[in-house]
């Protein structure tokens, strides 16, 4: 049989009474809880406006890692407006627009200090190896980078040793006392740069210098190097053996007795041939009539 415990008018009073005060306690923590907070909220928001944590020239900006890309090319493409709270600035947001506005930067990281109120962005750049262009008419030089015309803007970039693409447009702000890469590849990208990384690496170790890939016609691959102009065919597998073959070839413009080299042909490594200019009609042997 179920027994019933009778609970007596005093206790369920004194259980209302005690119900009562737990409510009130929790009550009250809560209005304190949301005291605190917005008082920090408030805290925070007053601290932003105040002058000791706002950025007011660019010079409160401090670039790190950049060798290419100028400091000051940098801070440009923040575009940040002065003064400008510091709390107030998203450093992921603005690592992004650094990534997306300049090809040269591989990965950019951008920190706060309060103390003293500051940026540090840290910059890793692509390194370009190549300098590459659609026709012969290009040049390495700066100056004629800033009088190119818009037609060859976009006929102009530089390579890494990737393949990535960096559009001369975008790169008008390079530090001019920089070098640039010697190396010169001629043609257009959809051709070259399925193989780009591993030709690059073939040139690179090359024991005979290459300042300058042809590749506008694609069955004939034609190189500059210190020995002269050099026809490979079309690219192969075997464009390492014929660097060598061609480095074998030092002592050949001093047992053609001056005569000058138009091209060496190296489509057959196995069986090199060389192609001389034609002597000048001054230099021919006067008609003996």
């Amino acid at each position: 049989m179920t027994s019933i415990v009778s609970v007596s008018p005093a206790d369920l009073s004194q259980r209302r009474q005690t119900l009562r005060r737990q409510r009130r306690r929790h009550t009250v923590h809560d209005i304190w809880r949301t005291l605190a907070l917005s008082s920090l909220a408030l805290g925070l928001l007053w601290g932003s406006t105040q002058p000791v944590w706002v950025i007011r020239h660019p010079e409160q900006i401090s670039i790190e890692g950049n060798q290419l890309l100028s400091s000051r090319t940098i801070r440009s493409l923040l575009s940040l407006s002065y003064p400008q709270s510091l709390l107030r600035i998203e450093p992921q947001v603005l690592a992004a627009k650094l990534e997306s506005r300049q090809s040269l930067i591989a990965k950019a990281t951008v920190t706060r200090q309060l103390f003293p109120p500051s940026l540090t962005v840290q910059i890793q750049e692509r390194q370009p190896v190549a300098l590459a262009c659609t026709n012969v008419r290009c040049s390495l030089s700066i100056a004629a980078k800033e009088g190119k015309t818009r037609s060859q803007e976009s006929t102009m970039g530089l390579l890494d040793e990737k393949g990535v693409w960096m559009p001369i447009k975008n790169n008008t702000s390079i530090d001019k006392s920089f070098p640039l890469p010697n190396l010169k590849i001629i043609g257009s990208r959809d051709r070259y740069l399925p193989y780009w990384s591993q030709l690059y690496q073939v040139v690179r170790l090359s024991p005979v210098k290459v300042s300058e890939i042809d590749w506008q016609d694609p069955e004939n691959l034609i190189l500059k190097t210190e020995l002269g102009i050099v026809h490979l065919g079309s690219y192969s597998s075997q464009l390492p053996e014929q660097l060598k073959v061609l480095d074998r070839l030092r002592q050949l413009s001093a047992k053609l007795n001056g005569r000058q080299i138009a091209y060496i042909d190296l489509k057959k490594p196995e069986a090199p041939a060389i192609q001389l200019l034609e002597p000048a009609s001054s230099d021919k042997d006067p008609d003996p009539r």
